[in-house]
C-alpha cells in the first residue's frame, strides 16, 4: 500500500469537486490521524492507511455503480451528481478517524495452534460517542463542507440495516425513504458492500469463515 500516493488521489478526487468547504475538510482529517488510520480493528484493511484505501476503493467502486446505472435506469441515475457520488463515498467512514489506538492482542498461531502476542488495533469510542454515518455528518459539518441532502443521507446510512435501531420504528420509515428517494444511498452502500466484502476480502478472512 502506497500511503502517500492514495493521500494524493484522495485529495485529488476531492478537490475535483469544486466544494466549498473541501479545504477545511482535507486539512482537518489530516490533523486528526485519517490518512493513518485503518479501516478496521480486526477484519478488512486493519493496517495504518487502511481507512484511505477502503475510502478509496469505496468510491471507485460507487462511480463504476453510477457509471453503469446510466444504462441500466438513466432517470434514477439523472437525479445523482458524479460529485455527490464522489463525497459521500470518499467521506462516508471519516467518523472511525479518531476510535482506533493500537494495542496488542492475543492471535492463535496456525501452525503450532499456540495462543501469542499480536500487535493490532482497539477500539475507543470516549472522544466522539455519536454513533457511525451520523458522526461523519456532523464531522464534516462542522469542518465547514457544504454538503447536500442526498449526500448527507447516503453517508448517514451507508450501512444499511446494519446502520437501523431495529426497536425504532422511525428509523427504520426513516431509511426505507431515504433509500427510495435519493439513488446516491443505495450506489454509496452498494460500493460499501462491495469494497469490504469482496476488494478488501484477503485468504485469511476466507480461511477463518
Amino acid at each position: 500500500m502506497d500511503k502517500e500516493k492514495n493521500k494524493q488521489e484522495f485529495e485529488d478526487l476531492l478537490r475535483s469537486t469544486k466544494r466549498e468547504g473541501i479545504d477545511y475538510v482535507i486539512g482537518d482529517l489530516e490533523h486528526d490521524g485519517f490518512f493513518e488510520a485503518p479501516a478496521s480493528a480486526g477484519h478488512h484493511l486493519n493496517v495504518a492507511g487502511g481507512l484511505c484505501q477502503h475510502s478509496l476503493n469505496v468510491c471507485h467502486a460507487a462511480l463504476m455503480i453510477y457509471e453503469g446505472m446510466e444504462k441500466l435506469d438513466p432517470a434514477s441515475t439523472g437525479k445523482v451528481k458524479r460529485e455527490s457520488v464522489i463525497i459521500a463515498s470518499l467521506l462516508h467512514d471519516v467518523c472511525k478517524t479518531d476510535i482506533y489506538h493500537r494495542t496488542v492482542k492475543k492471535r492463535k498461531n496456525k501452525v503450532t495452534g499456540m495462543w501469542e502476542d499480536s500487535e493490532g488495533y482497539g477500539i475507543s469510542y470516549k472522544k466522539f460517542p455519536m454513533g457511525h454515518g451520523e458522526k461523519s455528518v456532523i464531522q464534516l459539518l462542522l469542518s465547514g463542507l457544504a454538503l447536500q441532502d442526498d449526500e448527507m443521507l447516503a453517508i448517514r446510512w451507508h450501512m444499511g440495516a446494519f446502520g437501523l435501531n431495529l426497536n425504532s420504528y422511525e428509523d427504520e420509515r426513516c431509511y426505507d425513504t431515504a433509500r427510495m428517494e435519493y439513488p446516491l444511498c443505495s450506489i454509496v452502500q452498494c460500493a460499501d458492500s462491495l469494497a469490504a466484502a469482496i476488494m478488501e476480502t484477503t485468504s485469511e478472512d476466507l480461511d477463518e469463515l
